[in-house]
C-alpha cells in the first residue's frame, strides 16, 4: 500500500464521514484506524500500536505540536479573563455605539483579521475573541464570523512577507536559494489569497449570501445565531468585573507584542540575526507560547492592580478558559494523528511521482495543475505547510529559478501556495479550519459546510486564472482577468439573489 493511490484512503474516508454524518470526532478516528489498517497490512496488534505509539502519542510528544495547544490554552485562558473582567462587554457596548450597521461590523472583522497578520491560529482566535460580542450584537451568524476569520487567517498570512507562513515557505526552498525573496517574488502570483479577501469584501457590500450560508444568515436576522445547535462555552461565562474597552484592547496589544517578540527571538534576534532572518528562522509554535504566557501574566497582573478582577477571580478563569478549547484540542489532535497516518502510507511519495511524471508534457498548464493537485493534498491531509514541503521543492527542480523559465517557476510555486490555503481553507481536518469554528465559538461543521462553496467559487475563478497565467506569465494582467472574473461572479449572484427575494439557495 506504500506510496500508493490507497495511502489518500484514510482522509478521504474521514473527510466524507464528517460530512455525511456531521460528527467530526468519529469520522476522524475511523479515518485513523483505517490508516492503522492499511499501514499493519490488517494486523490487531500492530494497527494498535501504529494508531496510538506512532499516531496520537507521536503527535503529542511533537514539540511544535504541543507549544500550539499550550498557545491555544493560553489564549482561552485570556478570553476568559477579558470576558470576566467585562472587557469584551464593554468593547461590544462601544462598537456598537460607533459601528451602527451589519455591514460595517464585518467589514471591521476583516480589518482587524488583515491587521493581524502575523499567525493564521493567532487570527483566528483573537480576531473571534474580539469581535463575537460585537457580531452577536448585529445579528451576524457564528458561521458568518467563522467564514469572515478563516477568510482572513491563511489568505492574508500567505500574501504577508513578515508571518510565520513566510517562515515557512522560506524553509522549504532548496539550499543556496533565498527563502525569503522566492515568497516575496510569488506575491502577486497568489490568486486565490488575493482574490478570497476581494470576494469577501464585495460579498460583504452588496450583501450577497448564498449556499447554506444564506440560511444561516437568515436565520440570524430572526434570532439564531447558530442554526446547528451549538453547546455554550464557559469562557463566555457571567461578567464578574466592570472592566471598560481598555480591559480587551490593551491586553490584546500586549499579546500582539509578546508574540512578536516571542518569535523573533526563537529567530536569534538577540543574538544578533536581522529582524528579517529572525522571522524567517523563527519556531512559530515556540515563539507563540512563550509571547501568549508573557501576555497572560501581564494581564492578571493588570487587572489585580487596577482591581478589575480580583486574584483567585483570575485563577478561576484558569480551567474555564482550558475547559473552553478542550474541542479544538480534541480535533487538532485527532487531525494531526489522521496526518500521521497518512504520512506513514506515503503519500507525499506518490503524489510526488505523479506531478515529476507528468511535468514535461504539460509546461504551460503546469501552474493550473499545481494549483488542482495542491488543493487534493491541502484538502486531504488538512495541512498546507505540508502541501508546501512536497510541491514547493517539486517546482523547483522542474524550473529553474535562474533559466528562462524563471517566470513559469515563481507562478508554479505560488500555484503551489495558494492552491494549499485553498485546501486547508475547504477541509474539516484543517487547524486553521477548527481554530476559526474555535475562535467564532461555532458548530465546527456548520462553519465547513457554509464555507465551502464560497472557497470553491474563489478556487474556480483562481483555477481559471492560472491556466491564463501559465501562457500569459504577467502577473498584472492575470490579476486583472481574474479580478473581472470575480466580479462577474458576484454580480451574477447579486442579480439572481434579487430575483429569488433576498438569497441564493444552494
Amino acid at each position: 500500500m506504500f506510496g500508493t493511490i490507497w495511502s489518500l484512503l484514510p482522509p478521504v474516508i474521514a473527510i466524507l464521514l464528517a460530512l455525511i454524518t456531521k460528527e467530526v470526532y468519529s469520522s476522524l478516528f475511523i479515518g485513523i484506524i483505517v490508516g492503522g489498517v492499511l499501514f499493519s497490512g490488517g494486523s490487531f496488534e500492530g494497527t494498535l500500536v501504529h494508531i496510538f505509539q506512532d499516531g496520537l502519542i507521536a503527535s503529542l510528544s511533537d514539540s511544535s505540536n504541543v507549544g500550539i495547544l499550550v498557545f491555544l490554552v493560553f489564549l482561552g485562558i485570556m478570553v476568559a479573563l477579558m470576558n470576566k473582567a467585562g472587557g469584551s462587554a464593554a468593547f461590544g457596548r462601544w462598537a456598537s455605539e460607533h459601528i451602527k450597521t451589519r455591514v460595517g461590523v464585518q467589514l471591521a472583522t476583516i480589518l482587524l483579521g488583515v491587521l493581524i497578520f502575523i499567525d493564521d491560529y493567532f487570527n483566528c482566535l483573537t480576531v473571534g475573541s474580539v469581535m463575537r460580542p460585537v457580531t452577536d450584537r448585529q445579528k451576524i451568524s457564528r458561521a458568518k464570523l467563522a467564514y469572515l476569520i478563516d477568510a482572513t487567517a491563511a489568505p492574508v498570512c500567505i500574501i504577508a512577507p513578515i508571518s510565520s507562513w513566510a517562515a515557512a515557505v522560506s524553509g522549504f526552498a532548496p539550499k543556496g536559494t533565498n527563502g525569503l525573496m522566492l515568497f516575496i517574488r510569488a506575491i502577486p502570483y497568489n490568486y486565490y489569497a488575493i482574490l478570497t479577501i476581494i470576494m469577501m469584501v464585495s460579498m460583504v457590500l452588496l450583501k450577497v449570501e448564498f449556499g447554506p450560508m444564506a440560511t444561516h444568515e437568515s436565520n440570524a436576522q430572526k434570532g439564531d445565531l447558530f442554526t446547528i445547535a451549538h453547546a455554550a462555552s464557559d469562557v463566555d461565562g457571567q461578567v464578574e468585573g466592570k472592566g471598560g474597552v481598555l480591559d480587551l484592547v490593551l491586553p490584546i496589544i500586549v499579546l500582539i507584542i509578546s508574540c512578536v517578540i516571542g518569535m523573533i527571538y526563537t529567530g536569534g534576534f538577540f543574538s544578533g540575526a536581522s529582524f528579517i532572518d529572525a522571522f524567517a528562522g523563527c519556531d512559530a509554535s515556540l515563539g507563540l507560547a512563550l509571547g501568549s504566557s508573557v501576555a497572560l501574566m501581564l494581564t492578571i497582573l493588570f487587572y489585580v492592580v487596577r482591581g478589575t478582577l480580583k486574584f483567585k477571580k483570575c485563577m478561576d478563569c484558569i480551567p474555564e478558559g482550558f475547559k473552553a478549547m478542550v474541542p479544538a484540542i480534541l480535533v487538532l489532535t485527532l487531525a494531526w494523528t489522521l496526518k500521521g497516518m497518512t504520512d506513514s502510507l506515503g503519500a507525499s511519495e506518490f503524489l510526488k511521482a505523479v506531478v515529476t511524471a507528468n511535468a514535461g508534457r504539460i509546461e504551460n498548464i503546469l501552474p493550473f495543475g499545481i494549483f488542482l493537485i495542491a488543493v487534493l493534498i491541502s484538502f486531504a491531509t488538512g495541512t498546507s505547510w505540508g502541501t508546501f514541503g512536497i510541491l514547493i521543492p517539486i517546482c523547483l527542480k522542474i524550473f529553474d529559478l535562474t533559466g528562462d523559465h524563471a517566470t513559469l517557476a515563481i507562478i508554479c510555486v505560488s500555484a503551489c501556495m495558494a492552491g494549499s490555503v485553498c485546501g486547508d481553507h475547504c477541509s474539516p481536518i484543517s487547524d486553521t479550519t477548527i481554530m476559526s469554528s474555535a475562535g467564532a465559538q461555532c458548530d465546527h461543521l456548520a462553519h465547513v459546510s457554509t464555507q465551502m462553496p464560497y472557497a470553491m467559487s474563489c478556487a474556480t475563478v483562481s483555477a481559471i486564472t492560472y491556466l491564463i497565467a501559465g501562457f500569459i506569465q504577467n502577473a498584472v494582467i492575470c490579476l486583472i482577468i481574474g479580478v473581472l472574473l470575480m466580479f462577474g461572479m458576484i454580480f451574477f449572484l447579486h442579480w439572481v439573489m434579487n430575483l429569488k427575494g433576498g438569497k441564493v439557495e444552494a
